[in-house]
């Protein structure tokens, strides 16, 4: 099934960086998110799910890490339970394991025992599979990285994973096929210019992805819900 996710994480890993006065405030992303019709899920982190409410299908971030410690080799602890996303009524769970860090080993082996609570519980798993670190420092978009990490995902148990686009469809297709049955979804990645960015989700859905996860080439948009549309008739077509 083919997906499209609204990605609105972004204040917990970037701080209040990425937003102006409108989409600083999470109703207002929510609003985009129901009014466009179009999106699959929508990710934050529980803060945001306990004071916020929403009728599209919830995906809880169970970890997360600041931007103010700029470490080469990144860890993201654990900060949500998988029976908290539950009770928040989260539909699927997310968690980001940074590949090449040199704590990766403690993010993979938090990663299973959540995978495992999940999926007794119905719950889909996705796994942000992102190379980071001082072993694949300016690799973090290659072919053989990024086939790398989404080929973890798919070894840990996955149902889908979160990488970032190596940039043509040739790369991207061996990413897919690396990850076997585990699906793959696209970041959307920093503000792109819009003709640009639709270009580059025709390409991610031509090269085999499962879909995309977007956040700030949305509510970043002076149209969001018409290029949410858009983007929706690319990657469902």
């Amino acid at each position: 099934m083919k997906q499209f996710l609204l990605a609105y994480d972004q204040g917990f890993e970037h701080g209040p960086v990425d937003f102006g006065d409108t989409n600083v405030d999470p109703q207002k992303i929510i609003d985009i998110g129901e009014k466009a019709g179009v999106f699959t899920g929508i990710i934050y982190h529980e803060g945001i799910a306990e004071k916020y409410k929403t009728s599209l299908p919830l995906i809880i971030k169970l970890n997360g890490k600041t931007r103010l410690h700029p470490d080469k080799d990144p860890y993201s602890p654990q900060l949500c339970t998988v029976a908290k996303a539950i009770e928040l009524g989260a539909k699927s769970v997310g968690y980001t394991i940074f590949v090449g860090s040199e704590h990766e080993a403690k993010m993979m082996q938090e990663f299973s025992l959540i995978e495992d609570e999940a999926h007794k519980n119905n719950l889909r798993v996705i796994a942000w599979m992102y190379p980071r670190g001082k072993s694949v420092k300016n690799l973090e978009n290659s072919r053989d990285i990024v086939a790398y990490a989404a080929r973890l995902g798919l070894e840990l148990g996955a149902d889908l994973v979160k990488v970032p686009y190596t940039g043509d469809v040739e790369s991207f297709s061996w990413v897919v096929k690396s990850a076997g049955k585990t699906g793959v979804l696209a970041q959307g990645g920093v503000k792109k210019e819009e003709t640009e960015f639709l270009k580059e989700a025709e390409e991610i859905m031509q090269s085999g992805a499962m879909g995309m996860a977007v956040g700030r080439n949305i509510w970043q948009s002076s149209d969001p819900i018409g290029l949410s549309k858009r983007l929706a008739e690319i990657i469902f077509k």
